[in-house]
């Protein structure tokens, strides 16, 4: 074959799978995202919550207490934006399981999970469908979302579980929008959240959040320890382009020096990519815990 076609053809082939049609297949979920015969398994409690820290709204949040939790012992605390889609255990990530087969491994802490979906505004009427508050509580800069949890959800639950007060006991993961809250959680308050996991994150102009790499170059490092994972195929719209918006949050915590790692695919807008190596990135955020 001539040389010249013999290279067409091969970038034809490589474009071919960077498209959406062609990405994720080979982002499957591995056996630590199964459930394993004799392996123990945590409970999960389903509760709801009516905020004072975001005014007028409510929401479903669900607990997930490991089998090898002992009250006299304190226990580790991660922090779950858009809760329902990640304690769902038929979904992309079934965070509980991968909790179970790892805790049993020793290869994460005892680790409470606290799943929490974002806040909705009642309904002024029967029939109307509530307000979502997710944007604002996820998508803003500021302390408001890291003072909904250490004014109101972590004592809620410290009320029935012994939580560790160890700020690098302190985790926290969102998806999307959800992405971005968990790194501003953990900038604000580093003092107490510690590990970050973000899957597909909004660092883009949704409200204000294209701003981080900028600000996370010209601010003393803070002690935050961050799991990044994007695709190539990921949003590029009004706001933003995710895929470049997390290439510079990744080139920003390199250059100062941040302990962090960026996995970056082939896929979308997703949890494909970020559920297959969920028990790898879990892996990665609670090496050495605690030193």
């Amino acid at each position: 074959m001539n040389p010249r076609c013999s290279l067409q053809l091969f970038a034809l082939s490589l474009l071919a799978c960077l498209s959406p049609a062609c990405a994720g297949d080979d982002y499957k979920l591995g056996p630590d995202s199964m459930a394993q015969e004799g392996v123990p398994r945590g409970e999960i409690t389903k509760q709801r919550w009516s905020s004072k820290v975001f005014p007028g709204t409510e929401r479903d949040y669900w607990v997930y207490m490991p089998k090898q939790y002992e009250p006299a012992k304190s226990a580790c605390v991660m922090v779950f934006q858009d809760g329902g889609n990640y304690v769902n255990t038929n979904g992309q990530f079934r965070v509980p399981i991968v909790f179970d087969n790892l805790i049993a491994k020793k290869e994460m802490p005892v680790t409470i999970g606290i799943f929490i979906n974002p806040g909705e505004v009642p309904a002024a009427e029967s029939g109307q469908k509530p307000r979502s508050n997710r944007s604002f509580e996820y998508d803003s800069l500021g302390d408001q979302y890291a003072r909904f949890l250490l004014e109101e959800i972590l004592p809620e639950v410290g009320k029935q579980y012994n939580l560790t007060k160890d700020p690098d006991g302190h985790a926290i993961c969102g998806i999307s929008s959800g992405g971005i809250c968990a790194w501003t959680v953990a900038w604000e308050r580093p003092d107490e959240f510690r590990k970050v996991l973000s899957h597909v994150g909004s660092f883009t102009n949704i409200r204000g959040g294209h701003n981080y790499p900028a600000l996370i170059r010209k601010t003393e490092k803070k002690p935050i320890r961050v799991f990044l994972q994007d695709g190539a195929n990921d949003l590029d719209n009004l706001h933003g382009n995710w895929p470049l918006a997390n290439q510079e949050m990744a080139a920003a915590l390199k250059f100062m020096g941040y302990d962090y790692k960026f996995e970056f695919g082939t896929e979308g807008h997703n949890g494909k990519h970020g559920g297959a190596i969920l028990p790898e990135s879990l892996r990665w955020l609670w090496r050495d815990y605690p030193k």
